[in-house]
């Protein structure tokens, strides 16, 4: 039983919670609004959680360009699985070996890894290795291999995870039974360490979906437009929406048909949609794995 003071602070603590999860909700609501609300009521009168005029005609101008939205979003669903996949074994085995302290030269390595997390070459130098040396170019590598395959965070996590949740005598024991050391983190290792996998796979995930600068720094119209994931083909509808407004504002015509706030509201809704969809499902590893990977050893 909670004393009052507990009682108090409890509702205190509720309630402020209640207000931040209000701040971060209403936004949303906002914007699935106005991508419903026609284009003049919103002009007009502004923006509002119900919409003063339903309208479709935001999600009916984005129709129009599907062929090329669908393509995008099958190349985002790829890019997403595949770099998320190869990010979470790479991480996952390079924590584990970065977990194991007898090993020769760990401590350097351990050094290294912090030390990105701290300094880096910078865009240019990165574009010049990735674009002069790799040659990822107008390919479907510039999309997962640059800046997201491998995060010194996640690693870190992973490790702190290993050290603090995965037993040193379960490991130990195996080895004392012949068990080879991928043995012990392929059966072992990784069985117990779902919640911390689940964790840096959704902030992978989130960060390969929702990226857009790889796609701008090496993929261009000519050559490699066919490997536009749905956050580039939406940015440059939203371009296409701005110029279409520009230039019929430029020659007198009524700019009524082309509806350029709520179509960029919609393609925000667009793009968020995979992600909200997901989230609830990988929650509960989530929290669970974010607070015992964050640990200090």
């Amino acid at each position: 039983m909670l004393s009052k003071d507990g009682k108090k602070w409890q509702i205190i603590s509720h309630t402020v919670l209640m207000i931040f999860s209000l701040c971060a909700l209403i936004p949303f609501l906002l914007l699935l609004s106005a991508s419903f609300s026609d284009e003049n009521s919103v002009m007009t009168l502004g923006y509002s959680i119900i919409p003063h005029k339903f309208s479709m005609d935001a999600y009916a101008y984005i129709a129009t360009r599907w062929a090329d939205i669908g393509r995008s979003y099958l190349m985002t669903i790829l890019v997403t699985v595949v770099g998320t996949g190869l990010s979470m074994i790479i991480t996952s085995m390079f924590a584990y070996t970065l977990s194991m302290n007898f090993i020769p030269g760990v401590k350097l390595l351990n050094f290294l890894c912090i030390f990105t997390m701290l300094f880096s070459g910078g865009v240019v130098g990165s574009y010049y290795i990735w674009s002069n040396v790799f040659h990822i170019r107008n390919t479907i590598w510039a999309l997962i291999l640059p800046n997201l395959m491998m995060n010194a965070f996640n690693v870190i996590l992973v490790k702190n995870y290993y050290l603090n949740s995965v037993p040193a005598a379960l490991r130990e024991a195996a080895r004392i039974d012949g068990c080879s050391e991928f043995g012990i983190f392929w059966k072992i290792v990784m069985p117990l360490s779902i919640p911390i996998n689940a964790t840096i796979g959704l902030m992978t995930g989130l960060a390969y979906w929702n990226d857009w600068t790889n796609g701008l720094y090496y993929l261009t119209e000519r050559g490699g437009s066919q490997y536009f994931t749905i956050q580039l083909m939406l940015n440059r509808i939203s371009q296409n929406i701005t110029w279409l407004a520009s230039a019929a504002q430029g020659s007198g015509v009524s700019t009524g048909s082309v509806p350029t706030t709520t179509s960029r509201m919609a393609i925000g809704v667009i793009g968020l949609l995979p992600i909200l969809i997901a989230y609830p499902f990988l929650q509960k590893y989530f929290v669970k794995g974010i607070t015992v990977g964050a640990v200090k050893e």
